[in-house]
């Protein structure tokens, strides 16, 4: 039997600072393929090349990725700053529809640090520019220096609501995460549901209230070493389930428009 189809949404990148490319790191199909056991499919984040209603159509589910590029602020009404970084006006039109689509469908998808990001911002919400500069945070961004296994070295702990959707997907209330980014949720969409912190107080861990479908992400990136890591593989085997009983339905709901 074929695998179901993950799109995982990718970032333009210049390859040797010159050569334009939409990329997703292996790690991602990685997990997608090893932990979730779907096929893992790289999209072109652009609305250039494909559509919103062509890709609900092609993939079961999605897995937004982590980027250097940020949600431009204007998505949320706000003016860009030289603190907001670097932007990627293609895939803020590709992915907040998608996110949106998928939460009216049903339909799959996983938000993992950007991907978060977009979640809340697809669902009515704001972020801040710089989570370091706020009273009372950690710095939350990744070691400019050392190597990977350093980068992505398990920084802080994660709290979830007793009885919530992540404690019950971990089996636990608890866990220690890795954090690799700048910014953070300023204020939630109507809809989402903050369902765990970071000891500061940051948003780690959301969802999408009264949505029929699979709509967690975290801040954090559990992609690294999601097969052999405690609090990754529960992620990613719950996301692949609830993309094989979406593939498995007999019939999948109309499009409606975006």
């Amino acid at each position: 039997m074929a695998r179901p189809v993950v799109g995982i949404i990718g970032n333009s990148y210049l390859l040797n600072d010159q050569y334009p490319v939409h990329a997703g790191g292996q790690m991602n199909s990685d997990a997608v393929a090893d932990v979730s056991g779907c096929l893992p499919l790289i999209i072109p984040s652009d609305p250039r090349h494909v559509s919103v209603e062509e890709l609900l159509e092609v993939c079961d589910g999605f897995l937004l990725t982590g980027g250097r590029p940020n949600v431009h602020p204007e998505e949320y009404g706000e003016a860009a700053t030289e603190a907001h970084g670097e932007f990627d006006r293609a895939r803020d039109a590709i992915a907040l529809p998608l996110v949106r689509a998928c939460v009216e469908r049903g339909q799959p998808f996983f938000g993992v640090c950007r991907g978060f990001q977009e979640v809340n911002v697809a669902m009515g919400g704001t972020l801040y520019p710089e989570i370091r500069e706020l009273p009372g945070r950690m710095n939350h961004r990744m070691p400019p220096d050392g190597t990977m296994e350093e980068k992505f070295e398990l920084r802080h702990d994660v709290t979830f609501t007793e009885g919530g959707l992540f404690h019950n997907v971990m089996g636990k209330s608890r866990v220690r995460t890795n954090t690799l980014h700048g910014q953070g949720i300023k204020e939630p969409g109507p809809r989402i549901v903050i369902d765990g912190h970071a000891d500061d107080g940051t948003p780690e861990a959301i969802y999408v209230q009264g949505a029929a479908g699979f709509t967690l992400a975290v801040q954090w990136h559990p992609e690294w070493n999601a097969a052999d890591d405690a609090v990754s593989r529960p992620l990613f085997t719950a996301f692949g389930d609830a993309v094989r009983d979406w593939s498995a339905r007999a019939a999948r709901p109309a499009l409606k428009a975006v």
